[in-house]
């Protein structure tokens, strides 16, 4: 059983410098608090800016590739990010969704750094506006094609959207990576290291 552990130590420690290539330059202490609400909004902050950079560094005339047919487009895949920004953050904060289109079907590289931006900023009002006193606080998701309503928390639907933009992100990163760019939240731990 010790020589398990052991081994079991040795490969961690050997795959340690593989695994940092692919990173973010948030750690978990930076993340987490005892307090709920602290905790969503530092990871949404740490997201927030990875999407902005992403989508902000990314060329325009690739914001049409997709890596094969069944995928979206990178931007697709922020137009769907804007659309679910509005759409969940409204939704935590009991308001109409301040969403005026369907983002999914701009192509304009422009069009979206700017509707996202507007989600983000949207977002931020909505997750500085949630406390520990009603992180708790009853919502109702709603009616979304194919599904039923839902009845929920404040705070799930935040720490939904959180973990759906990391998602998401995960798809842009490796999209980038197929064009031969480095993901920002890569670039900034590189950036720091040789320094």
């Amino acid at each position: 059983m010790l020589r398990l552990l052991m081994l079991a130590c040795v490969l961690a420690y050997a795959t340690l410098p593989a695994a940092s290539a692919q990173t973010t330059d948030v750690g978990y202490a930076d993340e987490l608090s005892p307090s709920l609400a602290s905790g969503a909004r530092a990871m949404n902050a740490a997201i927030r800016r990875d999407l902005g950079e992403a989508a902000d560094n990314m060329p325009a005339d690739e914001y049409g590739f997709r890596p094969t047919p069944q995928v979206r487009t990178f931007g697709q895949i922020i137009g769907h990010v804007i659309d679910s920004n509005f759409f969940f953050c409204s939704q935590a904060a009991g308001e109409k969704s301040p969403a005026t289109v369907d983002y999914e079907q701009i192509t304009a590289k422009a069009a979206l750094v700017k509707a996202l931006n507007d989600s983000l900023v949207y977002c931020d009002r909505v997750y500085a506006a949630t406390n520990d006193a009603n992180f708790s606080q009853p919502v109702q998701i709603a009616h979304v094609v194919g599904t039923g309503s839902s009845d929920t928390v404040r705070g799930a639907v935040l720490m939904y959207n959180i973990v759906h933009n990391n998602e998401h992100y995960g798809n842009l990163a490796v999209y980038m990576r197929l064009k031969g760019h480095v993901p920002p939240s890569t670039a900034r731990v590189q950036q720091r290291k040789n320094q």
